[in-house]
């Protein structure tokens, strides 16, 4: 059974946002409201405030990170997360197919992010002046990324910004050129929070080819577990890093719910953690929150969790 200590869902005291980060090495942040509520299931006392006070101080930094998918990462960890799970070749087919084409495409991005601060798309789009549009802007702006150019800023009513990272970061994001001292770091920083896990799972979490990862494996020494606790009951957000950290969900969601949380079309829904397993689904709309238990469920706990995610959502409201 997958380690809630490891995961921090015992949600161990004193935490910061920087500090939930940089043990889990990466939250998935594709969709910022869902990230902030993984840092809930993580610490009884972190607000959304707290968080984007964190995201505003640059302690943590919102940009492609594994897999090609957005994350919070930790600002320290950038050059060797970057060395490892950088590569533009989506993003320029992704702009081939948006119809943005050139040879200037770096400079292009860069001469309209630089001095200008947080940028939403549609400004972006005025800069650009008819270069690139809708979604092509994105992609231009994950093709800068992966060359350390930019990063996403803090959201502006509900719309994702991007940043030139030199003006964000201090300096442009420059990738650790040591490869093996970072294979070696996300073996380690992977194991520490993932238990138990594979190099297969370490693969399928960071996308790098199985090879790598097990070269990353065997740099690594196995550490031993944390001490198990009570068994805890958590309300995670979609693509909570508690499924997504792993090469697959056996073990903690039994085949017969599985449509339930991937119902389809790329979809995940917020589950209910019980004991380690996936015992439920749930949703929320605006303050109200709605519990579709598997089986049966302890009253209590759950009502605690619906209590504490009202606590953290009221301060967005």
């Amino acid at each position: 059974m997958r380690s809630a200590e490891a995961q921090l869902l015992h949600r161990p005291p004193g935490l910061a946002a920087a500090d939930v980060v940089r043990h889990l090495t990466a939250i998935q942040a594709q969709d910022v409201p869902s990230a902030l509520l993984a840092f809930r299931a993580r610490s009884a006392t972190l607000t959304p405030s707290a968080v984007e006070d964190a995201w505003q101080a640059r302690e943590i930094v919102r940009t492609w990170g594994p897999r090609g998918t957005l994350h919070f990462v930790h600002a320290d960890d950038l050059p060797w997360i970057h060395t490892l799970t950088s590569s533009d070749t989506s993003a320029l087919r992704r702009l081939r197919q948006e119809g943005v084409t050139g040879d200037d495409l770096l400079p292009l991005a860069e001469g309209a992010l630089a001095g200008q601060g947080p940028l939403t798309k549609a400004q972006l789009e005025e800069r650009l002046a008819g270069r690139a549009r809708g979604q092509g802007v994105v992609h231009l702006m994950a093709l800068a990324a992966h060359h350390g150019l930019a990063v996403l800023g803090p959201s502006r009513v509900g719309k994702p910004t991007y940043v030139h990272a030199g003006d964000w970061l201090g300096a442009p994001v420059v990738p650790e050129s040591d490869r093996g001292k970072a294979l070696k770091e996300l073996a380690v920083r992977y194991r520490r929070a993932h238990h138990p896990a594979t190099p297969e799972d370490l693969a399928a979490w960071s996308g790098l080819p199985l090879g790598e990862a097990r070269t990353a494996w065997r740099t690594s020494a196995a550490q031993d577990p944390p001490e198990p606790g009570e068994p805890v009951l958590r309300l995670a957000p979609a693509f909570d890093e508690y499924l997504m950290g792993w090469r697959g969900r056996d073990g903690v969601l039994a085949p017969e719910h599985a449509a339930k949380v991937f119902p389809g079309g790329g979809v995940l829904r917020p589950v209910v953690l019980a004991g380690g397993m996936v015992r439920g689904v749930w949703s929320r709309k605006g303050a109200q929150v709605s519990v579709q238990p598997f089986d049966e469920l302890p009253e209590g706990p759950v009502q605690d969790e619906i209590a504490d995610i009202r606590r953290f959502l009221a301060e967005l409201s």
